[in-house]
C-alpha cells in the first residue's frame, strides 16, 4: 500500500504531497493542473521509462518519492534486501519502504530503494509485487491478444499457472533440444572435414613420434658436426698442449717436473703441501686430455653421414614448428587431437540421441498444451461468465462477454489464441474488443476484469488514470461503486474528471493551480466536508458555488458514503 508520494519540479507541479492510504483515493482537478502528473510520478517509481522532457521548466531535475507500507517478509523484502536496501519496521509484520527517483534535464536517472542507490530495474521488479497501473495505453493494450490471454491466465489462478509453468518448461526443453540437433545437423559436414584433417594431422605426427627438448639438442649437434674440423684441431692441439706423445714439452710433464723439484727440495711442510696441490692440478689436467682425446675422436666417428641425417630430422620437427607453432604444441595435439577426433566420431551417436530426446520432449509439449489449453478453456468460461455480471451492473445491462481459447502456432507461452469479444445488446454479432468496443465499453470491460481477476488474485493497489473516459451518468455511477468494491481488498487511486467516481472514494485530494500556474505543496488538498462539496459541484457544473450543484454533489456523497 502506497502511504504517500512527494513530487517536486515535475510537469507543472513545483512540490507536491500527496497522503495516500487505504482504501479508494480519488485524485481531481482543474485541466491542466498536474494530475496525470500524478500518474507519472508514481510510474518514475515504479521503474518506467524516466523522460527529461517531465522536469519543470526552469529547474534542473525532477524528483519523486514515496513511501509503501510491506511485507517485513515475502517477495519484496527480500528484493530490497538483495539490492542493499532497509525496511523500517511498522509493526503488525509491516515494515516502511522508501523508494525515490531523480531525473536531470539531460536525461540522467537515478533510483533509490530502501535508502541506498539502486538501478531502475529493481523499481520495476518490486512494481511486479505492488502495482498494477491502468491508464489510456493500458485500455489499448486490452485490445491485443496477449492482454486479453494474461487476463485468463491470472484468472485461472494457481491451477492454470502450473499447467503455462510446466508447458513452459517443456517448451524450453524442446526448443533447447531442437536448437541443438539443427546446430549438430548443419555443422555435419564441418565437423567431418576437421575430423579428417585432424586425423592427417595426427598420424603426420605419431609418425615424425618427436620428443620434447629433442630439437634442440639436434640444432646443437648439427652446428657441431658442420664445424668438425675446426673443432677436431681446436681440440687436438688442445690435447697436444695438455698431454703429447712427442719429445715435446707439454703441460702434464711440466707440471709433474714440478712436483718432483718440490718433493726432492726437502722436508718442508709450505713446499709439501705446494706439491700436494701440483699434483692435484695434473690429475685434472690428465682428466680433461682425456675428454679432449674422447670429444676428438667422436668428431672423427660421425662424419658427413651422421650430419646428414641430424639435418634430415631436423628439417621434420621444423616443418612440425611451423605448422602446429612449436613441436611442444605438436606433442600437446597428440593428447587434445585424440579426445577431440573421439568426440567428432561420434556425431552419428549424439544425433541419433538428439533425435530421440526431440521427439520424447515434442511428445512432453503436446501433452502440455493439451493440459493448458483445456485449463484456460476452463478460465475463459468462467471469466466470460463474472465479467458479464460485472457489465450490467456498469450500466451495460444487456451486454454479453465472451472469451474464446482457439488453436495457434506454438510459442513459449502456449498454443493458444485468446480472444475477448462483446456483444453490448441481445442480437448483437459479438466482436472483438479489440475492434469493436467503444472507449466506454473498453473502459468498463477493463474495470470488470479487474474486479473479477481481483477476487482470485488480488494486487496490492491499482491505479487507474480516467477509467471513466467516454462514459458519464448511471455508467460512471456503477465504475465508481465498482472501485469502492475493489477498495475493499486493494488500495484504489483513481485519476478522474467525474463526481460520480469521486464520490465513491473515502480519500479526495485536489490538485488546485496557483495563480502564476505552478502546483505547490499548499495547492494538493485533501478535500472534506464543504470543500469536498464545493470540489464536487465544480466537477458537476463547473461552478463551485451552484446552488444546484451543491445539492446534486451532496446527493452523491450520500450514495457513496452508503455503499462504503
Amino acid at each position: 500500500m502506497i502511504e504517500q508520494i512527494e513530487l517536486r519540479d515535475l510537469g507543472v507541479i513545483a512540490e507536491a504531497t500527496l497522503p495516500i492510504g487505504p482504501g479508494f483515493t480519488a485524485i481531481t482537478g482543474e485541466t491542466g493542473a498536474g494530475k496525470t502528473m500524478v500518474v507519472t510520478g508514481l510510474g518514475l517509481l515504479l521503474g518506467h521509462r524516466a523522460d527529461s522532457g517531465a522536469v519543470r521548466s526552469g529547474a534542473d531535475h525532477a524528483s519523486v518519492s514515496g513511501v509503501w507500507l510491506v511485507p517485513d517478509r515475502g517477495a519484496v523484502a527480500d528484493r530490497v534486501r538483495e539490492a542493499g536496501g532497509e525496511l523500517e519496521a511498522a509493526g503488525d509484520d509491516r515494515a516502511e519502504l522508501y523508494v525515490g527517483r531523480t531525473i536531470s534535464r539531460e536525461g540522467r536517472s537515478r533510483a533509490t530503494v530502501g535508502g541506498r542507490g539502486a538501478p531502475a530495474g529493481v523499481l520495476a521488479d518490486l512494481a511486479d509485487e505492488l502495482v498494477v497501473v491502468h491508464g489510456q495505453s493500458e485500455q489499448l493494450r486490452l485490445r491485443t491478444a496477449a492482454a486479453q490471454r494474461d487476463a485468463v491466465d491470472r484468472y485461472g489462478g494457481a491451477p492454470l499457472a502450473a499447467a503455462r509453468r510446466r508447458y513452459g518448461d517443456a517448451f524450453e526443453r524442446w526448443r533447447r533440444v531442437t536448437a541443438e540437433r539443427g546446430r549438430l545437423s548443419a555443422a555435419r559436414q564441418e565437423r567431418a572435414d576437421e575430423a579428417e584433417q585432424l586425423r592427417a594431422r595426427i598420424a603426420e605426427i605419431e609418425q615424425i613420434d618427436p620428443q620434447r627438448g629433442e630439437r634442440e639438442e639436434l640444432a646443437q649437434r648439427a652446428d657441431r658436426l658442420a664445424n668438425a674440423e675446426q673443432l677436431r684441431l681446436a681440440a687436438a692441439t688442445a690435447h697436444a698442449a695438455l698431454s703429447s706423445d712427442a719429445d715435446q714439452p707439454d703441460v702434464g710433464t711440466m707440471l709433474s717436473e714440478a712436483r718432483r723439484i718440490l718433493e726432492r727440495a726437502g722436508d718442508d711442510e709450505a713446499l709439501t703441501a705446494l706439491a700436494a696441490q701440483l699434483e692435484d692440478v695434473g690429475y685434472r689436467v690428465a682428466e680433461v686430455a682425456g675428454d679432449l682425446s674422447g670429444y676428438v675422436a667422436d668428431l672423427d666417428e660421425g662424419g658427413p653421414q651422421e650430419l646428414a641425417s641430424v639435418q634430415e630430422r631436423l628439417a621434420q620437427l621444423n616443418a612440425l614448428a611451423r605448422d602446429h607453432g612449436s613441436v611442444d604444441a605438436a606433442i600437446d595435439l597428440l593428447a587434445t587431437g585424440s579426445a577431440r577426433l573421439m568426440e567428432l566420431d561420434a556425431d552419428d551417436e549424439q544425433l541419433e540421441r538428439l533425435r530421440a530426446d526431440e521427439e520424447a520432449a515434442s511428445v512432453a509439449v503436446d501433452a502440455a498444451a493439451v493440459a493448458l489449453t483445456a485449463a484456460r478453456t476452463d478460465a475463459a468460461g468462467r471469466l466470460a461468465d463474472a465479467v458479464t455480471a460485472e457489465l450490467h451492473a456498469l450500466a451495460l445491462p444487456e451486454a454479453r462477454l465472451i472469451v474464446t481459447v482457439a488453436p495457434a502456432p506454438p510459442s513459449a507461452t502456449g498454443r493458444d489464441e485468446v480472444t475477448v469479444l462483446l456483444a453490448p445488446h441481445p442480437g448483437a454479432e459479438p466482436r472483438s474488443v479489440a475492434k469493436g468496443a467503444s472507449g466506454g465499453e473498453l473502459s468498463r470491460v477493463m474495470l470488470a476484469i479487474e474486479v473479477v481477476i481481483a477476487a482470485v488474485d488480488p494486487v496490492p493497489t491499482f491505479v487507474f488514470d480516467e477509467v471513466d473516459a467516454g462514459i458519464g451518468g448511471a455508467a460512471a455511477i456503477e465504475v465508481g461503486r465498482r472501485l469502492a468494491r475493489l477498495a475493499r481488498t486493494s488500495q484504489v487511486i483513481a485519476v478522474t474528471h467525474l463526481a460520480q467516481v469521486a464520490a465513491f472514494a473515502g480519500n479526495h485530494l485536489s490538485v488546485v493551480k496557483a495563480s502564476d500556474g505552478s502546483v505547490t505543496a499548499s495547492d494538493v488538498r485533501a478535500l472534506a466536508g464543504p470543500q469536498r462539496e464545493a470540489e464536487m459541484a465544480r466537477l458537476l457544473s463547473g461552478l463551485a458555488d451552484s446552488d444546484a450543484a451543491l445539492v446534486h454533489a451532496r446527493e452523491l456523497l450520500a450514495l457513496g458514503a452508503a455503499d462504503r
